[in-house]
């Protein structure tokens, strides 16, 4: 894997790209800088790596437009060290950003292909985090709770699971609906339990799938 001036070009041409659409944290704007988004990618992508694009990952998933990631990062307002459940690690590309952030991260894959190339790159990139191949839909228990949760995937409905995972004082970023589109939703969870929920605009994610694939 090779990062080159020009690749790092690329990225300072994507931030300022970020910059432009909204995206303020300076701490998300550096993690995009810091990741070398190509290296998720299939070599014939490359050139395309630091376009506001997705593209085919694999087992039928996407990595999300950079917009899209830096949105629900940003959307966390993660503090260094805050215990973060991600679910749908896809490409790994997500999951180092957060690390990159600062962040401790326990992400869970469903599709095993991917599961299996996020466990080798992201490692390589020099980044800490527990990947588990498994339902995202039942969280990770063992861990829990956690600060925040940050779902990559179009859930058709909320699962409970994750909100009980999910501490008080905490939040969640989680896609909603089981269409084509979803709606970004921002739960807060206050220190009585008590949920806050705002709408967030309308996204396009691969759809949340149950149980564990074979």
């Amino acid at each position: 894997m090779i990062d080159t001036y020009r690749h790092k070009g690329l990225r300072k041409q994507l931030v300022q790209e970020l910059r432009e659409k909204g995206i303020k944290n300076e701490a998300v704007l550096d993690a995009i800088q810091a990741v070398p988004r190509h290296f998720f990618l299939d070599a014939v992508f490359t050139k395309q790596a630091y376009s506001n694009m997705a593209f085919q990952i694999g087992a039928g998933q996407t990595i999300s437009h950079p917009f899209t990631v830096a949105f629900q990062t940003e959307l966390l307002e993660l503090k260094k060290g805050d215990k973060v459940l991600e679910i749908g690690t896809g490409s790994g590309f997500q999951t180092s950003i957060l690390c990159e952030v600062g962040a401790k991260v326990f992400s869970i894959e469903r599709q095993r292909e991917l599961y299996l190339k996020a466990n080798r790159i992201v490692p390589e990139l020099g980044y800490t985090a527990k990947l588990k191949y498994g339902d995202g839909y039942k969280g990770w228990p063992s861990y829990a709770p956690f600060d925040k949760i940050i779902v990559t995937c179009g859930a058709p409905y909320l699962p409970e699971d994750l909100l009980e995972q999910l501490k008080p004082g905490g939040t969640m970023v989680i896609p909603i609906g089981a269409g084509k589109e979803q709606e970004m939703l921002l739960i807060k969870k206050d220190q009585d339990g008590i949920l806050t929920k705002s709408m967030l605009g309308v996204f396009s994610f691969v759809p949340m799938l149950k149980e564990t694939a074979k």
